[in-house]
């Protein structure tokens, strides 16, 4: 990748002393791709909410569950906006599975996801991905970079994935009309997979501990209304808005982890 004049090198921009969201899931996922202040910055989360790792593999269960669905539905095109740290199973081993001729795009803006990236993230002969260093506020660099444009046909279906990123962009960011602009490049019958951590199950106590490890204000948890608000106008479906735990869940082992100790609403939407 090349940088325009007065741009840092991704190297450059790694600062490893304050805690990055795709390190610090990377750690609560178990992954070993971290830094001392991204296991700090976990071991706070798990501190006050025991259970976020459960919450961390329940919703990367939900991401390929919601992938394996649509791919089956015929979707064959895939924009994965904060795809986080490869590990196994990534959206497109997920969807080429089904069909080997899938294609991702895969956008984030951590310059150590994209040395990942790169080196990990090998399509079949037959489909294609790429990676865009690149910021889910600024939709229209991602739309118009010309990576994404070789790789999807925005004439076709396309699922965009947002898989908790939403909750890391606050209300006075216009998270909205963020949305509405990557769904307007869509063609109908693409689809938008989202999931977002919601406190609205958590007791007090609970919820003012996750509130003290937030104090840069970066993280915005949503209730379920909050979170319908943002889909609106999209073609929930069945089983709409739900636990991640929950989404299309019946093959998954049983019984189910509580709506409480994962606290992530999830939900596939098709584009009208």
């Amino acid at each position: 990748m090349t940088f325009r004049s007065g741009e840092l090198s991704a190297a450059d921009r790694i600062d490893t002393t304050v805690a990055h969201p795709a390190r610090r899931y990377n750690y609560l996922l178990g992954g070993k791709d971290n830094f001392a202040a991204d296991r700090q910055s976990g071991d706070a989360l798990a501190a006050a909410m025991p259970t976020i790792r459960l919450a961390a593999v329940e919703n990367r269960m939900f991401l390929h569950r919601a992938v394996r669905f649509l791919a089956q539905q015929g979707v064959r095109q895939f924009l994965d906006i904060g795809t986080g740290i490869p590990t196994a199973d990534n959206t497109h081993e997920v969807a080429q599975a089904i069909d080997p001729a899938v294609r991702v795009v895969y956008v984030d803006n951590d310059p150590i996801v994209l040395a990942h990236a790169r080196a990990l993230l090998n399509s079949t002969p037959e489909g294609r991905t790429a990676y865009l260093d690149a910021d889910l506020r600024d939709p229209e660099r991602i739309l118009a970079h010309p990576d994404l444009r070789a790789t999807l046909d925005l004439t076709r279906p396309v699922a965009l994935m947002l898989v908790a990123i939403l909750h890391f962009i606050r209300d006075d960011e216009g998270p909205r009309s963020i949305l509405d602009r990557l769904v307007a490049a869509l063609p109908s019958g693409s689809y938008v997979v989202a999931s977002h951590v919601t406190w609205e199950f958590l007791p007090p106590e609970v919820t003012a501990k996750l509130e003290a490890n937030n104090q840069d204000g970066r993280f915005q948890a949503r209730t379920t209304e909050q979170f319908a608000g943002l889909l609106d106008g999209l073609e929930l479906v069945e089983p709409g808005i739900v636990s991640v735990s929950r989404w299309r869940a019946d093959d998954a082992p049983q019984p189910r982890p509580s709506v409480r100790d994962v606290s992530f609403n999830g939900a596939v939407a098709r584009v009208r």
